[in-house]
């Protein structure tokens, strides 16, 4: 026995805790068994667990084990300013592309190998697709024979170039998006028929 048991006030509370448990998993009805009414509960125990599912008073475990590992990306591909990023960059390779933290990081890229290499950072203020939407820096890397490399941001054409490009693109996106889901409006014409 616990040496938490041996005093009579802790038997109580504990007793206390049990009887409220068990009253808990009681229905309505004053049973102490789950699903005691067999007027209100079906015997197929796939329909009362659909039941329950409806009424939000469960969970399936392999719906949690099939979500596992990643998340939900179908929003992410809806998103026009991210996809629009990812076209115009896809050139280069990825470190870290994080929708939810809204930040895409490239991998150091170099047409020629002279030594000079950049990586680029687009980070997503907003959504919407507009110039400030998106913060972009270019990092450029020059490398010695001795392989001693010197990195430094610079401002540059290019950053502007891929910003309008992004814009651009997304634009794209968005119209098509519209198109797709357009549908025209139908007048019904209330007027009696003479």
């Amino acid at each position: 026995m616990s040496k938490y048991l041996k005093f009579p006030f802790l038997k109580v509370v504990f007793l206390f805790f049990i009887v409220s448990f068990l009253y808990s998993c009681g229905n309505t009805s004053g049973t102490f068994l789950p699903g005691g009414n067999a007027r209100e509960n079906s015997p197929d125990p796939n329909l009362r667990v659909q039941k329950n599912l409806e009424e939000g008073r469960g969970f399936r475990l392999m719906d949690k084990v099939e979500n596992r590992g990643g998340g939900n990306f179908e929003f992410a591909s809806s998103n026009e300013l991210w996809r629009a990023s990812l076209d115009v960059i896809d050139f280069m390779p990825l470190t870290s592309a994080n929708y939810s933290g809204g930040i895409i990081i490239t991998d150091w890229y170099s047409e020629n190998s002279e030594g000079e290499s950049i990586k680029i950072t687009i980070r997503f203020l907003s959504n919407e697709i507009r110039a400030d939407a998106l913060e972009i820096k270019i990092f450029y890397k020059n490398c010695d024979a001795n392989l001693k490399c010197k990195i430094s941001e610079k401002s540059s054409k290019l950053s502007s170039e891929l910003q309008k490009e992004i814009l651009k693109k997304a634009t794209i996106y968005e119209k098509q998006n519209i198109d797709k889901n357009f549908k025209p409006y139908k007048v019904i014409d209330s007027r009696p028929k003479s």
